[in-house]
């Protein structure tokens, strides 16, 4: 017996009185009956009230990307408690947890823990107890979520055929901590990931995903427009900075809406503009930044070139130079995030047996960014949204504004998701024969 099996039974025999077990496990009733009776689990009143606890507390004291000491710390508590073993760390703050027999297959599950730097503006309890950052993007409910399928999944962790890989990533906001905790091996041996995200536009008990590309591909650029300055009553003794770039600008625009296919969705966004301190004063320089996205390879690095051919050629038109930078702001590009066409089907199936067909949305692709894509690249990956919005409770402010909310009600039906799609993932997979080499981390 390798190590990595002695240390699943070490933890089963330590935790084997302190874990409730259910001895009819519904996992031996079949693949239809999982997604319900997950769904029933994870709406018992103990188990909200463990995930409305680990939301709140998280809420309260928000980190940034590559900051989430604290969070770890009360994620790995967590899982101490369930008796699951993790590794740690990966890319600085990330956790990795293992559920199951040690054995393939492999099936990953995934929450962000980052935070926003902005003030919350909403006054209640709860409310972020750190000037300057808050949780406006719902990871505090991801992390919750993935927290209450674990203790689900440990409940009957005797009956997984396979081990589920739970991955709590750092700095999703831009900082591409998915790429870095695959760099630390987060996914070896891993088969396939699943990742959610809660949703302010979609009803609560329903959900929204796709197959194929679901999010775009964003990169940033910032540009020096170079002349020389003076005073604004002799413009002829200048060269305009201010002139030449706003000429790019505009010409910027034209990379959509004339040089990119229709059915091709792509936006190029200038977003910074600065230049010039008086009012009656020429700048010596302007310096421009924004970003731009597509929705596949191909055209999000002909916009990359095109960018920089017009911002360098249309201040040459107005006598000044130009320098381009993609990698000024030191940001990461994120790729298109992809959902892999046969995980959508798994997918369907799941939702079809937990929440009906008709509370499963096929959504239109959105022109934001997710770092899930780095992990939807390297293997067969699937990321969709689950729905929260009350009618009867008013409408939420989107993400990222200082307003943003969550509906506890919907922590629920992403802890089942997660855990059904998991173990039925299992359950559809099945290698052949376990090969000792798929074992997982067997440096242990």
């Amino acid at each position: 017996m390798d190590l990595i099996k002695w240390v699943f039974l070490i933890n089963t025999i330590c935790i084997y009185f302190s874990t409730p077990i259910l001895s009819n496990s519904f996992l031996q009733e079949g693949l239809s009956q999982i997604p319900m009776k997950f769904l029933n689990l994870a709406k018992r009143s103990d188990l909200v009230d463990y995930m409305v606890k680990i939301r709140r507390k998280i809420h309260e004291n928000p980190e940034l990307g590559y900051e989430e000491f604290e969070t770890s710390e009360l994620i790995k508590t967590e899982l101490d408690k369930m008796g699951i073993f993790y590794k740690y760390p990966f890319a600085i703050t990330g956790v990795v947890g293992f559920i199951g027999s040690g054995d393939a297959p492999f099936v990953a599950l995934r929450a962000d823990m980052d935070a926003l730097a902005m003030q919350e503006e909403v006054e209640w309890e709860h409310k972020s107890k750190v000037p300057g950052k808050m949780h406006g993007c719902g990871h505090d409910a991801h992390v919750a979520m993935l927290l209450g399928a674990a203790k689900m999944l440990q409940e009957h962790r005797h009956d997984l055929k396979g081990t589920i890989v739970l991955v709590f990533q750092p700095a999703e906001e831009g900082g591409a901590g998915a790429k870095k905790m695959l760099d630390d091996g987060a996914l070896e041996n891993v088969e396939a990931i699943f990742g959610l995200h809660v949703s302010s536009s979609h009803p609560i008990g329903k959900v929204a995903s796709r197959p194929g590309p679901i999010l775009a591909a964003s990169g940033f650029f910032e540009a020096v427009i170079s002349g020389k300055g003076g005073h604004a009553a002799i413009p002829q003794h200048t060269i305009d900075p201010i002139l030449a770039a706003s000429n790019v600008i505009v010409s910027l625009q034209h990379l959509v809406s004339r040089e990119a296919d229709p059915l091709d969705s792509q936006v190029v966004t200038v977003g910074k503009f600065q230049g010039g301190g008086a009012y009656n004063v020429i700048p010596d320089s302007v310096t421009i930044g924004g970003t731009f996205r597509a929705f596949s390879k191909e055209s999000f690095e002909k916009l990359k070139w095109r960018i920089t051919e017009v911002i360098t050629g249309q201040a040459a038109v107005q006598r000044c130079k130009a320098s381009v930078s993609f990698s000024a702001m030191g940001k990461t590009f994120y790729p298109v995030t992809v959902n892999n066409k046969d995980l959508h089907k798994h997918f369907q199936k799941v939702v079809k047996d937990m929440l009906g067909a008709e509370n499963h949305k096929e959504m239109q692709p959105l022109m934001g960014a997710e770092d899930f894509s780095f992990f939807a690249e390297a293997i067969p990956g699937y990321f969709y949204f689950v729905g929260m919005h009350n009618e009867t409770q008013g409408k939420l402010a989107s993400s990222h504004s200082p307003y943003y909310t969550i509906n506890e009600d919907a922590l629920p039906y992403g802890a089942a998701l997660h855990a059904s799609v998991a173990t039925r993932y299992l359950l559809e997979n099945q290698p052949k024969t376990i090969s000792p080499d798929k074992r997982i981390h067997e440096e242990l």
